[in-house]
């Protein structure tokens, strides 16, 4: 036994002897950590300026829009550019913008518009690091070492959601606002220069196990953008793996916020301590099942993986519309939050290690515009089935998860996928 965990062990820290993964891990992390800062940063400033939530939430959608409207412009410079060179600029780009705002806040000279304007250009130059840092593993580590890689990066990545917000609040409850954006702009300039420093495979060492010949395309833009569509549309596995991941998002988004809000406050009577608790453990088992998913050898059956997921998921939120205590939601929870890790890092590493280098970007990108679109959809949908009854939005969402499972599973060669 001792002999075996200790060689899960080891086969989970192996990027991490990479000098480059290491960067890479770094560099990440402080973005992620930047992205907590800054979301805490601009809300804080905006109810100072204009003491309104509802523009609080025009500041945060001026932000959001532009992330989802140019992310597969992103995607498609990402395969044609560097990666690296696209997380380098765009770091940087964001260090300056949030060094600006907070100079301007400090010096008294910032306004609303001007808030407004630089909420609209963090999420435009956001847009093009996004997908560039999913599809920049694969040329850092090779092919046999991305499930151990994502496993990392996950744990960075949600270690880094949870500081960020945190961190950033207690700066702006000790200082201002303004320094929050000091701080936010120094994160995203650390992470430039840990990302200029990685240094890539040769091609040779990276290529992928087969995800179909190279896309044709123009040199334009949409043109490419159209190749990419394509590419994914084509591929039976990939055209499956984006449904699901749609799929999952979508009762992923709406039954994790407002279910769990309402569930907290009406089925548990915990308030927002049951609240907490139920955010606490979807993120703690989360971050237990990236880990482990990183230290299982081999490849496993991604397909049989992702509808064994949905069928779990769809398990979970069913019990979750009829318990009535907390200690057994909290359970349910962990154990849901534990399955979306584990599966996420096997489904991302096969993506990774499938796809096409040419357009990997590009379907990356696909992939983040379509949770960017069904998110909010899922937020409304569940808003509204929580007014009639938890136990039925909870209900609705597990039958939508079970269909996803069925189809997954009617399909020989999503089964066979690994």
């Amino acid at each position: 036994m001792a002999t075996t965990l200790a060689g899960a062990g080891t086969r989970l820290w192996a990027p991490a002897r990479l000098p480059s993964f290491r960067l890479l891990w770094m560099g990440q992390s402080l973005s992620l950590l930047g992205d907590g800062f800054s979301y805490i940063a601009f809300s804080w400033m905006t109810l100072s300026l204009t003491q309104s939530t509802l523009t609080l939430g025009y500041v945060l959608t001026l932000q959001a829009v532009p992330r989802a409207l140019l992310t597969l412009v992103g995607g498609s410079l990402g395969d044609k550019w560097s990666t690296r060179t696209l997380m380098t600029a765009s770091s940087w780009a964001r260090a300056a913008l949030m060094v600006a705002v907070g100079a301007a806040g400090a010096s008294g000279t910032l306004n609303l518009w001007a808030l407004c304007a630089a909420a609209a250009a963090f999420g435009t130059v956001d847009a093009f690091f996004q997908p560039a840092r999913v599809s920049i593993l694969p040329s850092v580590v090779r092919k046999e070492l991305l499930t151990q890689a994502n496993a990392l990066l996950g744990a960075g990545t949600r270690v880094a959601a949870v500081l960020g917000p945190a961190v950033g609040g207690v700066v702006v409850a000790v200082f201002e606002a303004d320094a929050a954006f000091f701080v936010d702009g120094l994160c995203f300039a650390l992470c430039g220069l840990c990302v200029a420093r990685v240094r890539t495979l040769p091609p040779e060492e990276r290529d992928a196990d087969g995800g179909g010949p190279e896309p044709a395309a123009g040199d334009s833009l949409v043109s490419r953008i159209r190749a990419g569509l394509r590419y994914a549309w084509e591929d039976p596995r990939i055209r499956t793996m984006l449904a699901v991941d749609t799929a999952v998002t979508f009762c992923y988004a709406g039954p994790f916020t407002v279910g769990f809000a309402t569930l907290a406050r009406s089925g548990l009577h915990g308030g927002s301590v049951a609240l907490g608790l139920l955010n606490g453990a979807l993120a703690g088992g989360a971050m237990l099942g990236t880990l482990a998913g990183g230290t299982v050898g081999g490849r496993p059956r991604v397909g049989l993986l992702i509808a064994a997921l949905a069928g779990w998921l769809a398990l979970g939120m069913g019990l979750l519309g009829l318990f009535t205590t907390t200690a057994a939601a909290v359970g349910t929870v962990l154990l849901m939050g534990f399955a979306i890790g584990f599966q996420g890092v096997f489904g991302l590493s096969w993506i990774q290690r499938t796809i096409h280098g040419s357009v990997l970007s590009r379907v990356i990108s696909l992939d983040m515009v379509l949770g960017y679109a069904v998110a909010p959809v899922s937020l409304i949908v569940c808003g509204a089935l929580a007014q009639v009854s938890t136990g039925v939005m909870f209900a609705g969402v597990a039958l939508v998860l079970t269909v996803t499972a069925l189809g997954v599973l009617s399909s020989g060669t999503v089964r066979a996928m690994r």
